[in-house]
Order: structure tokens, then sequence, then C-alpha cells
């Protein structure tokens, strides 16, 4: 019979696999020790996230993240109980990742819950700091790090990676009454919160989402900067993440900025061969 910890690491495996995610791909070139806790890392993520978006009562959510806080709590103290928070304690006791990057995770969830729009880019910043830039905070732990600028580094990427999710899906977020282009954008285009939601596809429309990838495109640039090279060797999975969502980014460009009648993804294979080929880089 499987111990507690093995039924845990293959819960959260499996649930890794399954979700066809980005970041598979660049987990799969980690040492075993570390590819586990990032496993781990990824599962308590996705678990968070989907509270939000598949608990329709606001109320149910909120006392569901509130049990997370909890499990939080508990698993740094070897006490979780969920099969995904056993294997993150064993991450977290393991790698050092402090127990307020968890937290703030569990924050940014919250603000889906109370905000359904942005009104400045600072407003949404905060937001895609908390949801994205704190997972990378904690994969970085695990990666391991001898600057305290793979920091920077993993804040810029997890807010690239977070607004390229965010123009990838404009139509699925507005479909749940939520729209995380900045009211301030907005306006600045002459496009309205109506258009976002009646999926209008138009000059305006385009030029929003021409400014929007140039945004994203800067954070790229700026996690590229933030890179020391002591760092990189270690940061080959974060690197090759940094690879398929910038493609997603191109093909979004590609598409003229129309994801309201494209929805973009990338398949297995082409995710495969980026993986490599940034590996090959490395």
């Amino acid at each position: 019979m499987q111990s507690v910890a093995a039924r845990s690491l293959e819960y959260c495996r499996k649930l890794t696999r399954r979700s066809g995610s980005n970041f598979f791909y660049s987990f799969l070139f980690l040492p075993k020790p570390r590819r586990e806790a990032i496993y781990a890392v990824y599962a308590f993520s996705r678990a968070v996230d989907d509270v939000v978006d598949e608990v329709g009562d606001p109320t149910e959510a909120a006392e569901n993240l509130a049990e997370w806080r909890r499990e939080v709590v508990r698993m740094a103290e070897g006490q979780a109980t969920h099969p995904i928070a056993v294997q993150m304690g064993a991450a977290v006791r393991a790698f050092d990742i402090p127990k307020e990057l968890p937290l703030a995770l569990i924050d940014g969830c919250e603000m889906d819950l109370r905000n359904r729009r942005y009104d400045t880019f600072d407003d949404l910043y905060d937001y895609c700091y908390h949801v994205a830039s704190v997972i990378g905070l904690m994969c970085i732990e695990v990666f391991g790090y001898q600057t305290e600028q793979a920091k920077r580094y993993a804040e810029k990427l997890g807010v690239a990676f977070q607004l390229t999710n965010i123009l990838r899906d404009v139509k699925n977020d507005a479909g749940r009454g939520r729209i995380y282009l900045p009211r301030e954008d907005l306006e600045r285009f002459g496009y309205a919160d109506t258009d976002v939601l009646g999926s209008v596809y138009d000059e305006r429309f385009v030029s929003l989402m021409e400014f929007q990838c140039r945004r994203a495109e800067r954070f790229y640039e700026e996690a590229r900067e933030a890179l020391a090279p002591e760092d990189r060797p270690s940061m080959l999975a974060a690197e090759i993440m940094g690879g398929i969502y910038r493609r997603i980014l191109r093909e979004i460009e590609k598409a003229r900025y129309d994801v309201y009648n494209h929805f973009v993804s990338l398949p297995r294979r082409q995710k495969l061969w980026i993986a490599l080929r940034v590996w090959a880089a490395h």
C-alpha cells in the first residue's frame, strides 16, 4: 500500500499531466526532487485558482479559499489533510518556500471575487503579481538561485505570463463577466466595456490589443534583462515557459488580435519543440 506522501505525489503528478498546461513541458527538464516539488506548486496554484472559476456561489468560493488558508498553516507544520497540501507542504519545507507566498496567491484569487474591472494598469499589475508573479517566486525557490535579481526576474516574467493569458482569454473572461483590460486603456482607444462583452472586433480593438501586446513584450524583455548569468543554468524551466508563452503572444499578433473568433493555443508538438530548442540553447 502506498504511503500518504506517495499518494499525494501521484495525485499532483497526474493533475499536472492531465491539465495539458504550458508549464508541464518545462517541468520535464528538472531533476526528480525539484520536478516533484514543482508538481506540487503547480497543483496547489491550480487548485486555488479553480475555486474561483468553478464554484458559482461567491460565498462558497470565499469559504473554500479560507479553508485553503487554513491548509497553508497546517502544511507548514506537516499537518495538511488535502493530498495537494500534503505534497505542497513537503515542497515548502524542503525548499524553504516562504509561507507568505502561497497566502499571497490566495489573496490574488480573492481579488477575482471582489473585482470584475480594473481602472488602471497599476491596479492590474497588483493583481498579476498576486496570481502569477507569486507562483514564479515559489518556483525559483525550487529551481535555486544565487542572486536577488532572480526575484525581479520571476516577478516580471510572471506579469508577462498573466498579461499573455489575459489577452488570449478576453472572450472567455467576458463570458464570466470579467474584463481585465484596464478601463484607462479602453478609454484611450474609444472602446467600451459593452464592446468587450459583445465581442466587437474592429480597428479600435486591434489598436487596443496591439498596445497591450507591446506592453506584455516589454515585461518579457525586463525579465530577460533581470536574469543574471549565474542564475541562467537553474532557470532553464522558467526560460522554457517563457519561450512557450512568448510564442502564444506571437500567435495572437499573427491572428491580427482576433481573439474573439480564434482561441490561440499551441499543439503539443510545438510546445515540446520550443522546450527542446530552449534546452539546446541553454
